[in-house]
């Protein structure tokens, strides 16, 4: 663990904490101070100007990135008959409906994003219990509980990731990994800060973007200068 630490230390040393930095200097520097012996991955967190505790400020969806997140997505779909058979086609790694039910009630969790078709979620529902804490249930609102079943799938296997407003008013969604360009970071970063100023709710009083910070796994967090983000 020192040397871990020692390492966090020397990165820490190239961050300016009392400074605001753009985007583009923020994730050069995210991708300095990664001293892991993995690929990290880098991590966006915004504080917004909302109050999650009202049901119309409660900031949830999902978003494409456009060079994905470094990462493949495991994909568990429940669904029947033709559903089913489009599920498979598209690439999704498990399809099913019982069989699987029984399976997470049991403990199996092999798979990151579940995709249901709206029938199957009166049986799906018998899981909220272990998937919702999980932060897996399907939900309408990130288009996991949908007839288009190949649509959501092509789209998670190509890097859409759910975001959603904590208790505090802040909300965490990768953007890459530090062997990405930064170039590639870019363009994640601002796909995530454009969708997060298009789903502003109306009834947010005062500054909406508070704050936004860049980080790495292991590494220190960064901050960006929000007037430079937001388009």
């Amino acid at each position: 663990m020192a040397k871990k630490g020692k390492k966090y230390q020397e990165a820490v040393k190239l961050v300016d904490r009392t400074k605001v930095y753009s985007a583009e200097e923020a994730l050069e520097l995210v991708k300095k101070t990664s001293s892991a012996s993995f690929d990290e991955t880098v991590e966006i967190a915004v504080r917004l100007g909302v109050d999650p505790k009202k049901a119309d400020q409660q900031i949830r969806g999902a978003v494409v990135l456009p060079h994905g997140t470094g990462k493949t997505q495991r994909v568990l779909v429940f669904a029947k008959g033709e559903k089913a058979k489009e599920a498979e086609a598209a690439g999704a790694d498990y399809v099913g409906d019982e069989d699987y039910i029984n399976k997470i009630q049991q403990g199996w969790f092999e798979f990151d994003v579940v995709v249901a078709t709206p029938d199957m979620m009166g049986q799906v529902g018998k899981l909220g219990r272990v998937l919702g804490p999980k932060g897996l249930m399907p939900n309408p609102k990130t288009g996991t509980v949908t007839f288009e079943v190949e649509k959501a799938v092509n789209e998670i296997k190509a890097g859409k990731i759910e975001y959603r407003v904590d208790k505090a008013g802040n909300i965490h969604a990768p953007i890459g990994k530090v062997s990405f360009g930064t170039e590639k970071l870019i363009e994640n970063f601002s796909t995530v800060v454009d969708t997060l100023m298009k789903v502003k709710p109306a009834a947010a009083k005062g500054t909406y973007m508070k704050n936004i910070a860049v980080a790495s796994t292991m590494g220190p967090g960064v901050k960006v200068n929000v007037a430079s983000a937001v388009k």
